[in-house]
């Protein structure tokens, strides 16, 4: 962070934190704010970005999990019968839900001929 004072909204970009976050932290720390020039009403505000700031936002880093992609392999079952159902029409759609809701998955498995008992 290069630069002195942040709003709220800037320091969140900055961060990844949400605006609403970065505000709690700034009552709760109670880091230094003063108004923002030219917006009235007082609820406009600058952050001092100290080093009281820098040294609170290093060690929430620290303590937030590693971020995750969560994808579905493409060529997954998964993946397979979602298309397979966004390709079925609205009636289609309903039919099987229908079934599903009233035979249950073994139903379903039945009506494949697919037992426990077969690869």
């Amino acid at each position: 962070m290069k630069k002195e004072w942040l709003t709220p909204e800037e320091l969140a970009r900055e961060t990844g934190f949400s605006r609403q976050t970065i505000n709690k932290w700034v009552k709760k720390e109670r880091w230094i704010t003063k108004p923002k020039p030219g917006v009235q009403g007082g609820k406009a505000r600058l952050i001092h970005i100290d080093e009281r700031v820098r040294t609170f936002l290093k060690s929430t880093r620290h303590a937030a999990e590693p971020s995750a992609t969560y994808r579905v392999p493409p060529n997954s079952l998964s993946s397979l019968l979602m298309t397979s159902l966004q390709q079925m029409n609205s009636e289609e759609q309903e039919k099987l839900y229908a079934m599903l809701l009233r035979e249950g998955i073994q139903g379903l498995l039945r009506r494949l001929d697919i037992s426990d008992d077969q690869p």
